[in-house]
């Protein structure tokens, strides 16, 4: 049987670019090659878009310096790319992407737009499920219609905080210290504090107005961070629940990538009735903002009560070697190969579909 071609995506001009090889290498590494030919295409920071040969070139950033421009094309008679090297052009055709891409202009809605108007399968959710997953105060709004508990907040723009004064007056009117302070759209943690009075306040929303120009903050939850992996189209299924254990403060982007000490725990003990309780919601507010392919969906479960808060859901969860999304499915009998097999699958069923 003739093999397709599958294009991965990866790197990206977000805060997460780093992180986007690392969980590309890991995609890459469980792809078929007696099904599939693999093209590797790295996005760079400044947003050029590069053909690369290996895994290899990847870990070491090597696939920064390639020569060859490798284009997604948006006409869809060319179904594919666009590599173009020493003024010659080459027309690649793709069969299916993989954009391994986390954050802005890739797990965004962004690429997903240009892979719909070339008509192209990929791997994930769609344009509208990307973007209002990315953006937390919108997700926010969507969560709010389905009764789920979430943490009380106020939305912030940028342009207010001309008048500094009066944002914090309506933040303290609104929430009690302490509090966290987030970009909407800013992936990974980037850009998120804490506030224990007002003078931390002030310097999170400045940190935060410099990532996003919509900043949401947040009563402060105090319980087990935990996340719940789904995978499906119409028939969507949730994975068990991990815990995350924090060496920081709170799960920051140097907690989650850099620091050791941070763990994962699958199946922690948890009362059971909220184990189910957020395999439930995460199956809910997966179809809520019309997700497909996959998610991942983070609560907190209160230390005092046992209750469970919704956090955030991400669209394209990471798949590093301490990643939970795929470590979740994996304690449930499905293998990194199998999970990416999965994906690609699904993402031609709903071309046909």
């Amino acid at each position: 049987m003739e093999k397709q071609t599958v294009a991965v995506l990866f790197g990206g001009q977000s805060s997460e670019h780093e992180v986007s090889c690392v969980s590309a290498v890991t995609v890459i590494e469980n792809i078929d090659r007696d099904k599939y030919d693999v093209l590797l295409v790295g996005i760079t920071k400044e947003g050029s878009w590069l053909l690369t040969d290996s895994t290899e070139q990847i870990r070491s950033g090597a696939w920064r310096e390639g020569k060859t421009r490798a284009v997604l094309s948006p006409d869809a008679g060319h179904h594919g790319l666009l590599l173009l090297k020493d003024g010659k052009a080459e027309l690649r055709r793709v069969d299916v992407v993989f954009p391994v891409l986390h954050g802005l202009y890739g797990e965004d809605g962004t690429v997903q737009g240009i892979l719909e108007m070339a008509q192209i399968p990929y791997v994930g959710c769609g344009v509208l499920a990307s973007a209002v997953s990315m953006d937390k105060l919108y997700t926010k709004l969507i969560v709010d219609t389905l009764g789920i508990r979430q943490a009380r907040y106020a939305a912030v723009r940028r342009e207010e905080l001309s008048d500094m004064a009066a944002v914090v007056s309506r933040i303290e009117a609104a929430l009690s210290y302490p509090v966290f302070i987030k970009p909407c759209n800013a992936g990974s943690s980037r850009g998120v504090s804490k506030a224990e009075n007002r003078a931390m306040l002030e310097a999170g929303l400045k940190e935060a107005a410099l990532h996003d120009r919509k900043i949401l903050v947040e009563e402060t939850i105090v319980g087990h961070e935990v996340e719940c992996a789904v995978l499906g189209g119409s028939d969507v299924k949730a994975s068990g629940v991990g815990e995350i254990l924090a060496a920081a403060e709170f799960y920051d982007y140097d907690a989650k990538y850099n620091n050791a000490e941070s763990r994962t725990v699958l199946d922690p003990e948890l009362p059971s009735a909220a184990v189910e309780e957020i395999r439930k919601d995460s199956v809910a507010i997966f179809k809520a903002v019309d997700g497909f392919g996959l998610s991942r969906v983070d609560f907190f479960v209160t230390k005092d009560t046992g209750e469970v808060v919704f956090n955030e859901i991400n669209t394209l969860p990471g798949f590093t070697a301490i990643s939970m999304y795929p470590m979740l499915w994996e304690h449930r009998g499905i293998s990194k190969p199998q999970l990416v097999e999965k994906l690609i699958q699904m993402a031609f069923a709903r071309k046909e579909r």
